[in-house]
C-alpha cells in the first residue's frame, strides 16, 4: 500500500466518522433502522456476552483464588477481580466478542449491498448512504455496547462469586461487601467510557470496510476478515491510550 493511497484510505474513514456522527441530529435519520440495529447487536449478542463474561469471571477469580492462597491473602481476591473486571477485562473482552460478531456481520450486509449496487441504488434515489447505513448502526452501537459491559461485568463478578464461595470456601457477604466497594465514581466511569468508544470505532471500522468491497465473494472475505482484524488492533491500542487519559482525568493511581 504507497503512502498517497493509505492517506487517502484515512482521510476517508475520518469524513466517514465525522458524516455518521453528525447524521445523529439530521431529521432524515430512520429511528426504524435504529431500533432494528439495536436489536441485532444488543439482544441479538446476549448469549455470547453471557457465556463471555460468566467463564471470565470464574477463570480470573479462580486463578487469583489460586495465588493469593499461598500468601494467606484470599480475602483480596474479591478486590482484585471487581478492578479488573470493572475497569479492564470486562469492556475489553465484551467489545472484542461484539467486533467478531456484530461488526463482521456489518462489514459482511454493506459490502454484499456493495457488490449487489444496492449502495448505488441508494445514492441514485437521493440517499445518502451514510445516515441510511452506518448512522444507524454508529448509534445502536454506542447504546447497546455499554449496556452488554454493564451485564457483561454483572456476570463475570457473579462466576467470580461462584468460585470464590464455592471452590475457595470465602464469604460470600465479604465478597460483594469488597465488590461494592469497587464501585466506586473512578472505576464505573473508567469502566463504561471505553465501550461508547470501542463500539463506535467497532462500528466506523466495519462500515467503511464494507463499503470499500470490490472484487465479488473474495473481496467480501477479504473485508469482513479485514474489519474484524483492525478492530481487535484499534480496541488493545485504544484501551492502552483510553486507559491512560482516564487516570490522568480521574486522579487514578497507576
Amino acid at each position: 500500500m504507497t503512502l498517497r493511497r493509505l492517506i487517502s484510505e484515512l482521510q476517508n474513514f475520518y469524513i466517514l466518522s465525522l458524516n455518521a456522527l453528525l447524521g445523529i441530529f439530521r431529521r432524515s435519520l430512520n429511528w426504524r433502522d435504529v431500533i432494528d440495529q439495536m436489536d441485532y447487536a444488543g439482544v441479538g449478542s446476549f448469549f455470547i456476552v453471557f457465556l463471555v463474561s460468566l467463564f471470565i469471571g470464574m477463570a480470573l477469580s479462580l486463578q487469583i483464588s489460586a495465588e493469593l492462597a499461598p500468601l494467606g491473602l484470599k480475602m483480596y481476591t474479591a478486590k482484585i477481580v471487581g478492578i479488573a473486571i470493572i475497569r479492564e477485562i470486562g469492556p475489553v473482552a465484551i467489545a472484542l466478542s461484539y467486533a467478531g460478531r456484530v461488526g463482521s456481520g456489518m462489514a459482511s450486509e454493506i459490502g454484499s449491498m456493495v457488490l449487489s449496487h444496492q449502495v448505488d441504488m441508494l445514492r441514485v434515489y437521493g440517499t445518502d448512504p451514510i445516515i441510511k447505513l452506518v448512522t444507524p448502526r454508529v448509534l445502536s452501537s454506542t447504546i447497546m455496547l455499554p449496556l452488554l459491559t454493564l451485564m457483561g461485568d454483572a456476570i463475570s463478578l457473579t462466576g467470580g462469586y461462584y468460585i470464590a464461595v464455592a471452590m475457595s470456601h470465602q464469604s460470600g457477604v465479604f465478597y460483594w461487601s469488597q465488590i461494592g466497594d469497587e464501585l466506586n465514581f473512578q472505576n464505573v466511569v473508567s469502566g463504561l467510557t471505553k465501550p461508547f468508544i470501542f463500539g463506535y470505532l467497532i462500528t466506523c471500522i466495519s462500515c467503511a470496510v464494507g463499503l470499500s468491497a470490490h472484487g465479488g465473494a473474495q473481496g467480501l472475505r477479504r473485508a469482513t476478515t479485514t474489519a474484524v482484524v483492525l478492530s481487535t488492533i484499534m480496541i488493545i491500542v485504544v484501551d492502552f491510550f483510553l486507559t491512560q487519559v482516564l487516570f490522568f482525568i480521574l486522579g487514578m493511581q497507576a
